[in-house]
Protein backbone atom coordinates (compact mmCIF):
# COMPACT_ATOMS: atom_id res chain seq x y z
CA UNK A 1 0.00 0.00 0.00
CA UNK A 2 1.42 3.55 -1.43
CA UNK A 3 2.08 5.76 1.83
CA UNK A 4 2.44 9.88 0.96
CA UNK A 5 4.99 11.63 3.25
CA UNK A 6 2.53 13.88 4.19
CA UNK A 7 0.75 10.78 6.31
CA UNK A 8 4.07 8.90 7.25
CA UNK A 9 4.86 12.71 8.87
CA UNK A 10 1.56 12.42 10.55
CA UNK A 11 1.69 8.58 11.79
CA UNK A 12 5.63 9.55 13.40
CA UNK A 13 4.09 12.36 15.15
CA UNK A 14 0.86 10.63 16.31
CA UNK A 15 3.47 7.90 17.41
CA UNK A 16 5.62 10.02 19.47
CA UNK A 17 2.97 12.31 21.22
CA UNK A 18 0.93 8.71 22.49
CA UNK A 19 4.33 7.70 23.80
CA UNK A 20 4.58 11.09 25.95
CA UNK A 21 2.57 9.40 28.83
CA UNK A 22 3.08 12.65 31.29
CA UNK A 23 0.17 14.71 28.67
CA UNK A 24 -3.36 13.80 28.28
CA UNK A 25 -3.73 13.82 24.34
CA UNK A 26 -6.90 15.06 22.74
CA UNK A 27 -7.83 14.57 19.32
CA UNK A 28 -7.27 18.84 19.07
CA UNK A 29 -4.05 18.85 20.67
CA UNK A 30 -2.90 15.69 18.17
CA UNK A 31 -4.19 17.80 15.08
CA UNK A 32 -2.14 21.07 16.64
CA UNK A 33 0.86 18.52 16.67
CA UNK A 34 0.53 17.30 13.04
CA UNK A 35 0.28 21.02 11.34
CA UNK A 36 3.49 21.81 13.75
CA UNK A 37 5.40 18.64 12.70
CA UNK A 38 4.24 19.26 8.52
CA UNK A 39 5.13 23.00 9.25
CA UNK A 40 8.27 21.97 10.12
CA UNK A 41 8.97 19.58 6.93
CA UNK A 42 7.22 21.27 4.67
CA UNK A 43 8.19 24.81 5.69
CA UNK A 44 4.13 26.48 5.31
CA UNK A 45 1.21 26.49 6.54
CA UNK A 46 -0.22 22.27 6.02
CA UNK A 47 -3.96 22.28 6.94
CA UNK A 48 -4.60 19.23 8.86
CA UNK A 49 -8.53 18.54 9.35
CA UNK A 50 -9.94 16.45 11.86
CA UNK A 51 -11.41 13.72 9.85
CA UNK A 52 -7.83 13.51 8.63
CA UNK A 53 -5.91 12.76 12.06
CA UNK A 54 -9.31 10.39 12.48
CA UNK A 55 -8.80 8.63 9.64
CA UNK A 56 -5.02 8.27 10.74
CA UNK A 57 -5.55 6.74 14.01
CA UNK A 58 -7.68 4.32 12.30
CA UNK A 59 -4.89 3.61 10.02
CA UNK A 60 -2.28 3.11 12.71
CA UNK A 61 -4.93 0.86 14.51
CA UNK A 62 -5.50 -1.63 11.65
CA UNK A 63 -3.21 -3.84 9.82
CA UNK A 64 -3.37 -2.11 6.86
CA UNK A 65 0.47 -1.17 7.25
CA UNK A 66 1.41 -3.64 9.92
CA UNK A 67 1.26 -1.21 13.19
CA UNK A 68 -2.20 -2.94 14.82
CA UNK A 69 -1.23 0.17 17.55
CA UNK A 70 -3.38 0.08 20.72
CA UNK A 71 -4.74 3.38 20.35
CA UNK A 72 -7.40 3.47 22.81
CA UNK A 73 -9.74 6.95 24.25
CA UNK A 74 -10.24 7.13 28.07
CA UNK A 75 -12.59 9.43 29.44
CA UNK A 76 -14.31 9.83 26.30
CA UNK A 77 -11.71 12.27 24.89
CA UNK A 78 -8.01 11.70 25.43
CA UNK A 79 -5.96 9.23 23.20
CA UNK A 80 -3.40 6.56 24.68
CA UNK A 81 -1.31 3.70 23.78
CA UNK A 82 -3.05 0.76 26.00
CA UNK A 83 0.63 -0.75 26.12
CA UNK A 84 2.87 1.95 27.45
CA UNK A 85 6.00 0.69 25.74
CA UNK A 86 4.63 0.51 22.32
CA UNK A 87 5.99 2.47 19.15
CA UNK A 88 5.25 1.99 15.65
CA UNK A 89 8.95 2.62 14.95
CA UNK A 90 9.65 -1.07 16.92
CA UNK A 91 7.30 -3.29 14.47
CA UNK A 92 9.01 -6.52 13.58
CA UNK A 93 10.28 -7.26 10.50
CA UNK A 94 7.55 -9.56 8.58
CA UNK A 95 8.28 -12.51 6.55
CA UNK A 96 7.64 -10.86 3.28
CA UNK A 97 9.63 -7.30 4.53
CA UNK A 98 12.69 -9.86 5.17
CA UNK A 99 12.34 -11.70 1.44
CA UNK A 100 12.86 -7.75 0.15
CA UNK A 101 14.91 -6.79 1.93
CA UNK A 102 17.48 -10.20 1.50
CA UNK A 103 17.10 -9.33 -2.51
CA UNK A 104 17.59 -5.33 -1.68
CA UNK A 105 21.07 -6.26 0.24
CA UNK A 106 22.48 -8.67 -2.73
CA UNK A 107 21.90 -5.88 -5.34
CA UNK A 108 23.30 -3.14 -2.84
CA UNK A 109 26.38 -4.89 -2.08
CA UNK A 110 27.05 -5.24 -6.29
CA UNK A 111 28.19 -1.67 -5.72
CA UNK A 112 30.89 -1.85 -3.26
CA UNK A 113 33.34 -0.14 -5.14
CA UNK A 114 32.09 3.21 -5.60
CA UNK A 115 32.31 5.42 -2.26
CA UNK A 116 29.48 6.85 -2.95
CA UNK A 117 28.08 3.62 -0.87
CA UNK A 118 30.48 3.63 2.16
CA UNK A 119 27.93 4.97 3.90
CA UNK A 120 25.51 2.07 3.35
CA UNK A 121 28.05 -0.31 3.91
CA UNK A 122 27.30 -0.08 8.17
CA UNK A 123 23.56 0.14 6.90
CA UNK A 124 23.73 -3.50 4.70
CA UNK A 125 25.73 -5.66 7.48
CA UNK A 126 23.31 -4.37 10.01
CA UNK A 127 20.44 -4.88 7.60
CA UNK A 128 21.93 -8.48 7.14
CA UNK A 129 22.62 -9.16 11.58
CA UNK A 130 18.51 -8.40 11.54
CA UNK A 131 17.58 -10.80 8.58
CA UNK A 132 19.88 -13.24 9.31
CA UNK A 133 18.93 -13.20 13.05
CA UNK A 134 15.14 -13.47 12.04
CA UNK A 135 15.06 -15.78 9.76
CA UNK A 136 17.71 -19.03 8.37
CA UNK A 137 19.65 -18.55 5.66
CA UNK A 138 18.79 -19.06 2.26
CA UNK A 139 20.10 -18.59 -1.05
CA UNK A 140 18.87 -15.45 -2.89
CA UNK A 141 16.20 -15.40 -5.61
CA UNK A 142 17.56 -12.68 -6.96
CA UNK A 143 20.88 -13.62 -8.73
CA UNK A 144 22.77 -11.14 -10.77
CA UNK A 145 25.54 -11.46 -13.37
CA UNK A 146 28.78 -10.33 -11.40
CA UNK A 147 32.84 -10.96 -12.10
CA UNK A 148 34.77 -10.44 -8.57
CA UNK A 149 37.94 -10.86 -10.51
CA UNK A 150 37.29 -8.25 -12.99
CA UNK A 151 40.23 -5.76 -13.45
CA UNK A 152 39.69 -2.20 -13.37
CA UNK A 153 36.89 -2.08 -10.66
CA UNK A 154 39.22 -0.42 -8.07
CA UNK A 155 39.52 2.39 -10.18
CA UNK A 156 35.87 3.01 -10.26
CA UNK A 157 35.57 5.38 -7.60
CA UNK A 158 38.53 7.47 -8.23
CA UNK A 159 36.72 7.92 -11.65
CA UNK A 160 33.37 9.03 -10.25
CA UNK A 161 35.00 10.98 -8.05
CA UNK A 162 36.58 12.97 -10.98
CA UNK A 163 33.66 13.24 -13.15
CA UNK A 164 31.59 14.21 -9.85
CA UNK A 165 34.26 17.13 -8.93
CA UNK A 166 35.10 18.22 -12.86
CA UNK A 167 38.81 17.20 -11.98
CA UNK A 168 41.10 15.81 -14.26
CA UNK A 169 42.69 12.59 -14.61
CA UNK A 170 46.13 11.14 -15.38
CA UNK A 171 45.91 7.67 -16.60
CA UNK A 172 48.61 5.22 -17.41
CA UNK A 173 46.65 3.03 -19.83
CA UNK A 174 47.77 0.08 -22.39
CA UNK A 175 45.10 -1.39 -24.59
CA UNK A 176 45.13 -4.72 -25.83
CA UNK A 177 47.10 -4.02 -28.76
CA UNK A 178 49.91 -1.73 -27.52
CA UNK A 179 53.08 -3.03 -26.94
CA UNK A 180 54.13 -0.25 -24.35
CA UNK A 181 51.67 1.64 -21.88
CA UNK A 182 50.57 5.26 -22.97
CA UNK A 183 50.70 8.70 -20.33
CA UNK A 184 47.09 10.33 -21.06
CA UNK A 185 45.43 13.61 -19.40
CA UNK A 186 42.14 12.30 -19.29
CA UNK A 187 38.78 14.52 -18.88
CA UNK A 188 36.15 12.15 -17.78
CA UNK A 189 32.05 12.70 -18.89
CA UNK A 190 30.82 10.22 -17.93
CA UNK A 191 31.27 5.57 -16.64
CA UNK A 192 29.45 3.29 -18.81
CA UNK A 193 29.24 -0.50 -18.46
CA UNK A 194 28.94 -2.79 -21.40
CA UNK A 195 28.29 -6.92 -21.35
CA UNK A 196 29.69 -6.74 -17.59
CA UNK A 197 33.25 -4.21 -17.96
CA UNK A 198 33.17 -0.67 -16.98
CA UNK A 199 34.28 2.12 -19.68
CA UNK A 200 35.45 5.95 -18.95
CA UNK A 201 34.41 7.91 -21.53
CA UNK A 202 35.90 11.47 -22.25
CA UNK A 203 38.20 13.44 -23.79
CA UNK A 204 42.02 14.30 -24.07
CA UNK A 205 41.92 17.23 -25.37
CA UNK A 206 39.04 19.75 -26.15
CA UNK A 207 40.07 19.27 -30.18
CA UNK A 208 40.56 15.36 -29.74
CA UNK A 209 36.74 13.03 -30.10
CA UNK A 210 35.61 11.14 -27.82
CA UNK A 211 37.49 8.34 -26.07
CA UNK A 212 37.04 5.18 -24.41
CA UNK A 213 39.11 4.06 -22.29
CA UNK A 214 38.52 -0.06 -20.46
CA UNK A 215 39.17 -0.06 -16.78
CA UNK A 216 40.75 -3.35 -17.08
CA UNK A 217 43.49 -2.05 -19.19
CA UNK A 218 44.40 1.20 -16.82
CA UNK A 219 47.24 0.73 -14.66
CA UNK A 220 47.49 3.63 -12.52
CA UNK A 221 45.41 6.52 -12.27
CA UNK A 222 45.77 9.80 -9.93
CA UNK A 223 44.06 12.93 -9.92
CA UNK A 224 45.42 16.10 -11.44
CA UNK A 225 44.21 19.07 -9.74
CA UNK A 226 46.67 21.53 -12.45
CA UNK A 227 45.04 20.77 -16.05
CA UNK A 228 41.47 22.92 -16.28
CA UNK A 229 38.74 20.41 -16.77
CA UNK A 230 36.93 20.99 -20.29
CA UNK A 231 33.90 22.12 -19.50
CA UNK A 232 31.45 20.26 -22.52
CA UNK A 233 28.11 19.50 -22.86
CA UNK A 234 27.97 15.71 -22.98
CA UNK A 235 24.76 13.71 -22.87
CA UNK A 236 25.53 10.05 -23.00
CA UNK A 237 22.08 9.10 -24.01
CA UNK A 238 22.43 10.90 -27.45
CA UNK A 239 25.60 10.03 -27.99
CA UNK A 240 24.98 6.23 -27.78
CA UNK A 241 21.65 6.17 -29.35
CA UNK A 242 22.99 4.71 -32.30
CA UNK A 243 25.53 1.98 -30.97
CA UNK A 244 25.39 -1.04 -29.81
CA UNK A 245 28.28 -1.51 -27.23
CA UNK A 246 30.70 1.40 -26.37
CA UNK A 247 32.12 1.84 -29.93
CA UNK A 248 31.34 5.15 -31.49
CA UNK A 249 31.46 5.73 -34.81
CA UNK A 250 30.94 9.00 -37.14
CA UNK A 251 27.46 9.04 -38.43
CA UNK A 252 28.63 7.43 -42.00
CA UNK A 253 28.58 4.29 -40.07
CA UNK A 254 25.18 4.37 -39.07
CA UNK A 255 23.40 2.43 -41.33
CA UNK A 256 20.16 0.19 -41.39
CA UNK A 257 21.10 -3.19 -40.92
CA UNK A 258 18.58 -6.37 -41.72
CA UNK A 259 18.85 -9.32 -40.41
CA UNK A 260 16.77 -12.72 -41.15
CA UNK A 261 15.99 -14.74 -37.29
CA UNK A 262 14.83 -18.57 -37.41
CA UNK A 263 11.57 -19.65 -35.73
CA UNK A 264 13.23 -20.42 -32.57
CA UNK A 265 15.19 -17.50 -31.72
CA UNK A 266 12.28 -15.20 -33.05
CA UNK A 267 10.46 -14.75 -29.55
CA UNK A 268 13.90 -13.51 -27.74
CA UNK A 269 14.27 -10.91 -30.76
CA UNK A 270 10.64 -9.91 -29.92
CA UNK A 271 10.54 -9.63 -26.29
CA UNK A 272 14.37 -8.33 -26.40
CA UNK A 273 15.23 -5.95 -28.32
CA UNK A 274 18.61 -5.66 -29.82
CA UNK A 275 18.35 -2.18 -30.10
CA UNK A 276 15.56 0.31 -29.57
CA UNK A 277 15.51 1.27 -32.86
CA UNK A 278 14.33 -2.31 -33.72
CA UNK A 279 12.02 -2.52 -36.52
CA UNK A 280 9.95 -5.89 -37.76
CA UNK A 281 10.02 -5.73 -41.17
CA UNK A 282 8.39 -9.07 -42.30
CA UNK A 283 7.17 -12.22 -40.20
CA UNK A 284 6.92 -15.46 -42.15
CA UNK A 285 4.63 -18.65 -42.21
CA UNK A 286 7.09 -20.86 -40.49
CA UNK A 287 8.02 -18.45 -37.21
CA UNK A 288 10.76 -16.59 -38.67
CA UNK A 289 11.29 -12.73 -39.45
CA UNK A 290 12.85 -9.98 -40.52
CA UNK A 291 13.75 -6.89 -38.89
CA UNK A 292 15.63 -3.41 -39.14
CA UNK A 293 18.05 -1.79 -36.21
CA UNK A 294 19.80 1.50 -37.16
CA UNK A 295 22.98 1.05 -35.66
CA UNK A 296 27.01 1.24 -36.28
CA UNK A 297 29.06 -1.03 -37.89
CA UNK A 298 31.23 -1.74 -35.12
CA UNK A 299 33.24 -4.61 -33.65
CA UNK A 300 30.20 -5.09 -30.76
CA UNK A 301 27.66 -5.12 -33.55
CA UNK A 302 29.65 -8.02 -35.09
CA UNK A 303 30.35 -9.96 -31.68
CA UNK A 304 26.38 -10.00 -31.40
CA UNK A 305 25.94 -11.07 -34.78
CA UNK A 306 28.00 -13.74 -34.25
CA UNK A 307 26.76 -15.08 -30.81
CA UNK A 308 23.79 -16.12 -32.76
CA UNK A 309 25.46 -18.04 -35.09
CA UNK A 310 23.42 -20.74 -37.49
CA UNK A 311 20.31 -18.74 -35.86
CA UNK A 312 20.72 -14.90 -37.80
CA UNK A 313 21.65 -14.17 -41.58
CA UNK A 314 22.77 -10.57 -41.92
CA UNK A 315 20.84 -9.62 -45.47
CA UNK A 316 21.73 -6.35 -45.34
CA UNK A 317 24.36 -3.96 -45.72
CA UNK A 318 26.33 -6.09 -48.35
CA UNK A 319 29.71 -5.40 -46.66
CA UNK A 320 28.49 -6.72 -43.08
CA UNK A 321 27.41 -9.42 -44.53
CA UNK A 322 29.83 -10.44 -46.34
CA UNK A 323 32.00 -9.91 -43.20
CA UNK A 324 30.17 -11.65 -41.28
CA UNK A 325 29.88 -15.08 -43.72
CA UNK A 326 34.10 -14.89 -44.02
CA UNK A 327 33.97 -15.03 -39.84
CA UNK A 328 31.86 -17.92 -39.61
CA UNK A 329 33.63 -19.36 -42.62
CA UNK A 330 37.05 -19.35 -40.40
CA UNK A 331 34.97 -20.41 -37.49
CA UNK A 332 33.81 -23.32 -39.18
CA UNK A 333 37.37 -24.59 -40.83
CA UNK A 334 38.60 -24.62 -37.23
CA UNK A 335 36.00 -27.80 -36.71
CA UNK A 336 36.76 -28.86 -40.63
CA UNK A 337 38.49 -32.33 -38.73
CA UNK A 338 36.04 -33.04 -36.54
CA UNK A 339 33.29 -32.64 -38.77
CA UNK A 340 35.44 -34.91 -41.60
Amino acid sequence: MAINKNALIRYKTIDKCLQNHYRNWTLENLIDACSDALYEYEGRDVNVSKRTVQLDIQMMRSDKLGYNAPIEVYEKKFYRYSKPDFSITDIPLTENDMNVLSETVEMLKQFKDFSLFDELGDIIHRLEDKIYTEKTHRQPIIHLDKNEQLKGLEHLDVIYQAILKKVVLKVTYQSFKARKPNELTFHPFILKEFNNRWFMVGKTKASQEIKNLALDRILTIDFDFKTPFLEESFNGDDYYKNTIGVTVLNSNHVQDIILKVDPSNAPYILTKPLHHTQEIMERYENGSLTFKIQVHINFELERMILGFGEAIEVLAPKQLRKKIGKKLASAKELYELDLD
